[in-house]
């Protein structure tokens, strides 16, 4: 099985070109998603984090408002939380291609939106970056309730830079407007099936 990485810096429109992948037939694995799954009540990383933070465990689930108030007060802290959270996400990314696998697609994405930053490129056969104008992408991001132009730019700063992931990527897709985030979607995948039939 193929498997693509989608990747992209914040409101570069990852979630929508995900979302043309998964019309197109595609199973996606969205990063995002499975830290969701493993911090609610019951999830995996749930008693590991009381562990290192009890203070984070509000109601049987991971607060992240707790989780953030910590990490800016205990610059151990993103440390500690990676090592509890890393493997289980990847234990989580593992489950989805097994099964996809099983179903039988000869393709699958996983939405990984620090791809390159944790070293993800390794274990994907093609990676795929989206990609906007820097205006258009602070329009997107500034829009979002409660995002501030000082946490934006401290999110951007934790991230490669767009043009480092474009030049890193096997494939760029300009998302400015929805039509040719999609055409070039169909485009990827027509390359990639052609590739992996030859």
């Amino acid at each position: 099985m193929f498997v693509i990485g989608l990747t992209g810096s914040i409101g570069m429109g990852k979630t929508t070109t995900a979302g043309f992948f998964a019309a197109e037939g595609i199973p996606v694995w969205d990063a995002d998603a499975a830290v969701h799954r493993i911090y609610q009540a019951g999830g995996a990383a749930v008693e590991p984090i009381r562990q290192i933070c009890p203070e984070a465990i509000v109601e049987g689930a991971v607060d992240r408002t707790a989780l953030k108030a910590w990490i800016a007060r205990d610059s151990e802290a993103i440390g500690q939380l990676n090592k509890v959270v890393h493997p289980l996400v990847a234990q989580d990314r593992a489950g989805f291609l097994n099964q996809a696998r099983k179903d039988g697609h000869d393709i699958a994405l996983v939405d990984v939106p620090l791809l390159f930053e944790t070293g993800g490129a390794e274990y994907v056969d093609a990676v795929i970056v989206v990609s906007a104008p820097a205006e258009v992408q602070r329009t997107r991001v500034l829009e979002r309730p409660g995002m501030t132009q000082e946490h934006f730019e401290r999110i951007l700063a934790q991230q490669v830079p767009d043009k480092e992931k474009r030049a890193r990527a096997d494939y760029a897709i300009e998302t400015t407007t929805p039509d040719d985030a999609q055409k070039a979607v169909r485009d990827i995948l027509s390359k990639i099936r052609k590739a992996i039939d030859a």
